[in-house]
């Protein structure tokens, strides 16, 4: 392969005219010849540069709507044509077909339209035809030609100019190469998935998934493993769409438990009063509500004060200086919330390993959307767990009905049970959680370890007696017998959420009535692996 090829002419057609002007101004100092397309090559003779229209290359206009305008001979033929090759070369002289050396082409906003909620025709009309087809003719072709798909690489693309006189190193040109082809592959992903849902097809026989680097990562969950974060382009409020203010990279297991944060925080909408959420591990250690945010932080706190130390705190309104105090008092990894006010950023600046991430928003805990997990030789695709309970959905089966209060405790308590590990039990009170159990083998051991946490709190709280007596209890699958129940009704609850549905209900629901328990049905489950 040729190591440096000189540029002497380019075809330019953008979607995003980022930095087009620049590029081109660049270019033709360097006398290459610009040849473009519709309104990129208007944009270019705006800047007062020369372009030669392709349709002047091809002899045909821009047809039916500009679908046609770039699939012709003369373009491919100049994108494909082997530089080293006699019969190559004597095909361009025979046509009179130009070579092409550089191909800057970025595609049709089709992710933008989708993510707007434009219609089925209009993401249609958004499907780039010509653009793909040119790129993957440029990229075949590196070893001659440089294809530009990233207003990114702009920069860089001129640095090797100046470096090279006016040339491209081959190491650039395969780089680029890469670049565009996992572009192509993208955007084709983007364009079936999006199709496999508008047709509703949940189970498509090709699936492919695809991401723009965020950044390179130290490493993974543990030193020896390399990690990158990449990003779908979706709109949803989280750790991918946040602005970072402050502290150094997030991590690896700094971005997967500030998503678990974010996404158990948004279950608690902002218009019904201030929810703080705190993480460890992916699992939380303590949620509670409060009057104001920073008496929600207090309460989530007190769940599991040890637990809580360079843990991560998501919060559902924007964080103020009260609670930035508060938190301060302690090492926390990272702070994730819709916004923050000045003299919360203030006070946080002295803490300059602390992370503040801001969302301008969100996320809607409601909406549909797809998680999958890599296993070895393929990929688990499912819904994402965007299932919801009120209280019209409960199923009381117990001869004691909740009280209104334990009602909103059970609720507030199931939520937060579907962002545990199975086997999951959570007890609240009051609308703040008093003892967490998680990652289980056995339903009846997280149980105890709730119940043993609740009573961890009152030591460290010096309270008289386990916040867990009173307390209501949620649990993310249905008891496959009544000792978990009976484990609960020892540490003093008084109301119990799950789903129902075992061989053995019977005999758990006659515990419930014989312990004086109030229990409900909800008919759903929340196992998270």
């Amino acid at each position: 392969m040729t190591e440096l090829v000189p540029l002497r002419r380019a075809l330019i057609s953008v979607s995003d005219k980022t930095g087009l002007e620049d590029l081109g101004r660049a270019l033709a100092e360097r006398g290459v010849e610009l040849l473009s397309t519709g309104g990129t090559a208007e944009a270019l003779r705006k800047a007062g540069l020369k372009v030669t229209d392709v349709a002047e290359v091809t002899g045909f206009p821009e047809m039916m709507d500009g679908r046609v305008k770039t699939l012709h001979p003369n373009v491919h033929g100049g994108l494909l044509a082997l530089r080293d090759n006699p019969d190559h070369q004597a095909a361009l002289e025979t046509h009179g077909i130009g070579a092409i050396d550089l191909l800057v082409v970025n595609l049709y906003p089709f992710e933008e339209t989708v993510a707007k909620g434009s219609d089925y025709a209009e993401c249609v009309e958004n499907i780039d035809i010509g653009g793909p087809a040119m790129i993957r003719a440029a990229a075949k072709n590196h070893a001659f030609v440089t294809v530009i798909v990233d207003t990114q690489d702009y920069g860089a693309l001129l640095a090797e100019l100046g470096a090279h006189d006016g040339a491209t190193p081959l190491a650039f040109r395969q780089l680029m190469a890469r670049t565009a082809y996992a572009r192509t592959a993208a955007y084709d992903a983007a364009v079936s998935d999006w199709m496999a849902a508008a047709h509703q097809d949940q189970t498509p026989y090709r699936r492919a998934f695809a991401g723009v680097l965020a950044q390179p990562l130290r490493y993974g969950e543990n030193p020896h493993q390399h990690a990158a974060f990449y990003v779908d382009g979706s709109a949803r409020s989280g750790v991918a769409t946040a602005e970072q203010h402050q502290g150094k990279a997030l991590s690896y297991n700094n971005i997967n438990d500030t998503d678990a944060a974010f996404e158990l925080v948004a279950e608690f909408d902002p218009a019904d009063g201030p929810a703080c959420a705190i993480i460890k591990h992916a699992n939380p250690c303590g949620v509670a509500r409060g009057a104001t945010l920073a008496e929600a932080y207090g309460r989530a706190f007190d769940c599991d004060r040890t637990s809580a130390f360079g843990g991560i705190i998501a919060l559902n309104q924007p964080l103020d200086a009260a609670t930035a105090e508060a938190i301060t008092g302690i090492f926390t990894e990272v702070v994730i919330a819709p916004g923050a006010d000045p003299a919360a950023r203030e006070i946080f600046a002295a803490k300059k390993n602390l992370r503040l991430l801001t969302t301008g928003g969100l996320p809607d805990p409601r909406a549909a959307s797809l998680s999958f997990r890599q296993v070895s030789g393929g990929f688990l695709v499912q819904d994402k767990d965007n299932g919801h309970i009120g209280p019209e959905d409960l199923r009381v089966v117990t001869r004691r009905a909740p009280e209104p209060g334990e009602l909103a405790d059970l609720l507030f308590a199931w939520k937060v049970a579907k962002h545990l590990k199975s086997n999951a039990i959570v007890y609240v009170k009051d609308q703040a959680t008093v003892g967490v159990g998680a990652g289980q083998m056995s339903r009846v051991d997280s149980s105890r370890i709730a119940a043993r946490k609740a009573t961890d709190m009152a030591g460290v709280l010096g309270l008289a007696e386990s916040p867990a007596i009173g307390a209501v209890l949620a649990s993310d699958a249905f008891f496959p017998f009544a000792d978990g129940l009976l484990a609960a009704a020892e540490a003093g609850a008084r109301a119990v959420i799950q789903p129902g549905g075992s061989m053995r209900d019977d005999e758990v629901i006659a515990a419930a009535d014989e312990a004086g328990l109030a229990m409900v049905f909800t008919g759903m489950r929340h196992f998270r692996h």
